[in-house]
């Protein structure tokens, strides 16, 4: 790679080479382009114009605003990708299954400039291959003026929200989304408590796709206990409360409790209300109620025309503040670069809240076969919360998934 740290940082000088004398530069034939999502793409031109200033190319950043990870497999495959993208960490098994993707080149010191968990996240069979810049994972928002006091356990939130349903000061116990289709992953926090895993880990601590949880004597133990929570138990969990209405529903005041991510403060900020931030309770006597912890990353695509400025754009450009500092204010979740979380997190005090109720979570599966756990899991747990027996749904989604991995 042709421009040091330095010059990234600073716009270069003194006796460092002409950006467009670089190899990079001569490699790319003068074009990158990168493919990002709405919110994303407006916070990446001003560095993307920038880049290409330096190095004397030109620099296209361009919006895909749908099925990102669909639409970038399948134009890799036909030759017509961009040079980086921009995507989820869980996207990682899939995209080096097809092909799509490289291993990014980062020094010891450039790793070491990540959250150890972002860094966790983006490897795969032993390679780095995506350059993480945010992190996010769920936690328990509460309107203070109607629970001032975190709840140390499920049971009593739930004692809470009851009280609060008794009193008219609330129509809802818990704002968790489930939907008509479930959703696993705002679940897994409860799931994990109750004693459910989704795959188990081999001594390398990576996920071991021959070891489903999903079907286990302990899933089913799980699955009871959130039954319990459901329609035709305590009313804590329902399938009225969606992905569409979750938010919605807590910044209107109909419940005290909502879980969810950083992409809900904005939301509370502008209701009003008075909130905090805790991690999510787990059952009393349970295990703690681990959330996924996921990744956003900037990749290399496999099959781009112009590799080596792609590797030197997300090897140097995203390893100092600046960039993750401008996606953070796009779209406020924890900078995983140290430098840009320490920078921010002055101003917004949110973010060591959501840091540590993800302290101890678990790095979303990135596995190939991940993909088939969401929708047999998230309509069994819909089923479940709606009142279905559990053994035989469970079981029956579980039969589903190991079909699909085999």
């Amino acid at each position: 790679m042709a421009l040091s740290l330095a010059t990234t940082g600073c716009g270069g000088g003194g006796d460092e080479p002409a950006a467009s004398d670089s190899p990079a530069a001569k490699a790319a034939g003068g074009r990158l382009v990168i493919w990002a999502d709405t919110k994303r793409t407006a916070a990446l031109k001003p560095f993307a114009d920038r880049f290409g200033q330096e190095n004397g190319v030109t620099v296209e950043v361009q919006e895909i605003a749908d099925e990102q990870q669909t639409t970038f497999v399948t134009a890799s495959q036909q030759g017509s990708g961009p040079d980086v993208m921009v995507g989820a960490h869980d996207w990682i098994g899939n995209l080096v299954q097809n092909g799509a993707i490289d291993p990014v080149q980062l020094s010891a010191e450039q790793k070491a400039g990540f959250a150890e968990i972002a860094l966790k996240a983006v490897t795969f069979n032993g390679q780095v291959y995506g350059v993480p810049y945010a992190m996010e994972n769920v936690a328990l928002i509460r309107n203070t003026d109607l629970a001032p006091q975190a709840p140390a356990t499920v049971e009593d939130l739930v004692a809470t929200g009851k009280r609060l349903k008794a009193e008219k000061k609330a129509s809802e116990i818990l704002c968790l989304q489930v939907g008509q289709s479930g959703d696993a992953y705002h679940l897994y926090p409860l799931y994990a408590s109750a004693g459910g895993y989704l795959f188990g880990t081999g001594a390398n601590g990576d996920y071991d796709p021959k070891d489903l949880g999903v079907g286990t004597p302990a899933s089913v133990a799980a699955f009871e206990k959130i039954r319990a929570l459901g329609e035709k138990g305590e009313g804590a969990l329902k399938r009225s409360i969606g992905g569409e209405n979750s938010i919605a529903t807590f910044t209107a005041k109909k419940c005290a409790f909502l879980v969810s991510g950083p992409w809900a403060i904005t939301d509370v900020k502008k209701a009003g209300l008075a909130y905090d931030i805790s991690p999510v309770p787990g059952f009393a006597g349970g295990k703690p109620a681990t959330p996924f912890v996921g990744v956003q990353a900037f990749y290399v695509a496999a099959k781009g025309k112009n590799k080596a400025l792609a590797q030197e754009f997300v090897a140097n450009y995203l390893t100092v503040p600046d960039l993750a500092v401008a996606l953070y204010k796009a779209e406020p979740r924890p900078p995983a670069l140290t430098a840009a979380f320490d920078q921010v997190k002055a101003e917004d005090a949110d973010l060591d809240k959501f840091q540590a109720a993800g302290r101890d979570g678990a790095v979303l599966p990135a596995i190939p076969e991940m993909a088939a756990i969401w929708d047999p899991f998230g309509k069994a747990e819909a089923a479940i919360i709606g009142g279905a027996d559990v053994a035989t749904t469970v079981n029956a989604a579980a039969k589903t998934i190991s079909g699909q991995i085999k």
